[in-house]
């Protein structure tokens, strides 16, 4: 089933972490995958273009279906393969609720990193000021302490929609572990430090782990005072 399937993707980019997530989560090993460089503006290439008008990784096709959002293709997996790997919509109506309304929050939480973390790469050099530099990084610290919160409502060794691990996980482990690639404290922000930890040894995880971060493990220190 897997050989049908082909996904083009970059490295150091959070939404195509999710789709590797879940089709190792779904038990989809084996796919067709080409590794993309951003640095040379391969996904912008023909190759990329004729299939997703939009320039845009990851790039996903299944036999004749294309399918290129990340959230897009998680969900399309988990329907299409429901009873094989890990079931990652949970049956539980409240947990359910609570997974859609923090997957969609994950949204604005990984926006909100993006605009402090690449604010160099969005935004050209002659209109950079540090004061809208320093207004994203308020941005961000004001997200980061809602989902700290989040998290200390559910409770120790939660995954973020409850006890179970789902498609909130898929797609929000990838934004929390850019964090602390970064810099973060956990000392600072220990909720997500203990989601971090739980999470980064997953198999899932650690199959589809970034291959430049094994390369090189250290990291940067720009969310280091955040």
């Amino acid at each position: 089933m897997a050989k049908a399937m082909t996904l083009l993707w970059g490295a150091g980019s959070p939404p195509c972490w999710r789709v590797m997530i879940a089709l190792e989560e779904k038990n989809l090993q084996g796919y067709n995958q080409k590794l993309l460089s951003f640095d040379k503006m391969e996904h912008k290439s023909k190759e990329v273009l004729d299939i997703n008008p939009r320039g845009q990784l990851p790039t996903f096709k299944h036999r004749n279906t294309i399918v290129n959002d990340s959230y897009a293709v998680c969900f399309y997996l988990e329907s299409q393969f429901k009873s094989q790997g890990n079931k990652l919509i949970p049956d539980s109506q409240e947990e359910q609720a609570l997974m859609y309304q923090r997957m969609f929050e994950g949204l604005t939480f990984y926006d909100k990193l993006n605009a402090v973390i690449y604010y160099d790469w969005f935004v050209p050099e002659g209109e950079r000021h540090e004061s809208a530099l320093s207004r994203n990084k308020e941005a961000l610290t004001t997200e980061l302490k809602l989902w700290e919160g989040y998290l200390q409502k559910l409770g120790s060794g939660s995954h973020v929609a409850g006890p179970s691990f789902t498609l909130a996980d898929v797609v929000i482990f990838p934004t929390v572990a850019y964090l602390f690639r970064f810099g973060l404290s956990a000392k600072r922000y220990p909720k997500l430090g203990e989601y971090y930890n739980l999470l980064k040894d997953r198999p899932s995880v650690k199959a589809s782990w970034p291959p430049h971060w094994l390369e090189n493990p250290e990291g940067q220190d720009t969310l280091k005072d955040i």
